[in-house]
């Protein structure tokens, strides 16, 4: 289990749960009593804690025997544990409508930070724990999770898509070019998906906040750059062999064999080998032709982490809970239980194709997901953009005019959410 694993040793440079609502379950349960002895100074203190993560992981099991373990590795604690259901995309909504009542300890993506620390919601990692995770993680995972110069949540997980096909339609040179994919199989793409459609622009030079961190530079979508990855996208909508991967369209595709690829994350991985079986491929993403050059597409890279709310019960308790549940045994049974890939290098999965396949979408394939707060208003813009280029509103006629509205739109504060 000390092997590092090479490929996300070498990572330089993040699919949201559904609209769920986040908030305490019934299920509030607490650790079975141990009689573990004392603590240090001979006492044992009673606390409570509340912790959120996605569904999944309470239903396989893996919260609850994760937070026993601590409370079995804690003796200085007897901790009565309440559990509630937040995915992780949708942390921010609720933390910020009641952050004194939010829970203790909770899972979010990195992408919710700075409206998390916008409210509060997030306390500042230092001392050994910060060390921890700077020692366990790779330079781009840690800057994921920093925000205005410091840290503040420690993380569990890359966040990233990729590309599923299959192989028995597409040859490892094929996967190379989505165009030549597209002369020989059907594409799911979610072109309607801000978190997606930016991996055209980005390949042909559009940048967000210069490098991702400066929030002054603002957002180039627009000139001759942006206008040619319009104009390429129309033709790629109109393509036969293209298929909008909405509503579960990419997966139902894969199953009835009417798609051969689609662009997706680790979360569909089941999904995709019950549906492929031994021809699921997965790799890194492919180029695409635009005005003649062959440009790689570039997916958004974040991660997944664990955040202590400042107002937690018991700062010290809440801290030690979140390194603990992202640490390299919980991030190991994470893996074991729910293929949750963990980001701690001391991990070795290098026999995984789909972690060999994150390594090298985060190496090669990515940008890091800014985060400024002008980050907000990206989404709506992008994602109006893809649904009229695939309604047919956006033509080759007026492809210049309508990414120029869109940059603007990128770049007004009225079009964030």
């Amino acid at each position: 289990m000390k092997k590092k694993l090479v490929s996300l040793l070498l990572v330089s440079a993040m699919a949201f749960g559904t609209l769920a609502g986040c908030g305490n379950s019934n299920d509030s349960k607490k650790a079975d009593t141990k009689d573990a002895g004392e603590s240090k100074d001979g006492e044992t203190k009673d606390v409570s804690l509340t912790v959120w993560s996605p569904q999944e992981d309470q239903d396989t099991g893996w919260l609850k025997q994760q937070c026993e373990a601590f409370n079995e590795a804690h003796p200085e604690w007897n901790v009565t544990f309440t559990y509630g259901v937040c995915p992780e995309g949708e942390a921010k909504d609720t933390v910020k409508n009641d952050v004194e009542g939010s829970a203790d300890v909770y899972m979010l993506a990195n992408d919710n930070i700075p409206d998390l620390v916008s409210c509060n919601g997030l306390a500042e990692i230092g001392g050994s724990y910060l060390d921890d995770i700077k020692a366990n993680n790779s330079e781009s995972i840690v800057s994921s999770v920093t925000y205005n110069d410091a840290v503040v949540a420690f993380p569990f997980t890359s966040n990233t898509w990729f590309m599923y096909y299959d192989k028995s339609v597409f040859s490892e040179d094929d996967i190379k070019s989505l165009d030549t994919m597209l002369e020989k199989g059907k594409v799911s793409f979610p072109i309607t998906n801000s978190w997606y459609i930016q991996a055209f622009y980005a390949a042909n030079g559009c940048t967000l906040f210069g490098d991702g961190t400066k929030e002054d530079d603002g957002i180039d979508f627009g000139g001759d750059k942006g206008a040619a990855v319009t104009n390429y996208l129309v033709d790629l909508v109109a393509n036969p062999n293209f298929v909008n991967d909405a509503d579960g369209a990419g997966i139902a595709g894969l199953r009835d064999k009417s798609v051969n690829a689609i662009f997706s994350g680790t979360w569909d991985a089941d999904a995709v080998e019950e549906a492929l079986g031994e021809n699921m491929g997965v790799a890194a993403l492919p180029t695409v032709k635009i005005d003649g050059q062959d440009q790689q597409m570039k997916s958004f890279m974040g991660s997944k982490a664990v955040g202590v709310n400042p107002h937690a019960k018991d700062m010290e308790a809440a801290m030690s809970l979140a390194a603990y549940l992202t640490g390299e045994e919980s991030q190991l049974a994470h893996y074991e239980m729910r293929n949750v890939l963990p980001s701690n290098t001391n991990i070795d999965v290098s026999d995984n194709a789909i972690a060999e396949a994150v390594a090298d979408v985060m190496k090669n394939t990515s940008i890091v997901q800014p985060l400024v707060s002008k980050m907000g208003n990206y989404w709506s813009p992008a994602e109006n953009m893809g649904k009229a280029i695939f309604a047919g509103e956006v033509t080759h006629d007026n492809a210049a005019d309508k990414t120029e509205e869109m940059n603007t739109a990128m770049n007004t504060d009225a079009a964030a959410e």
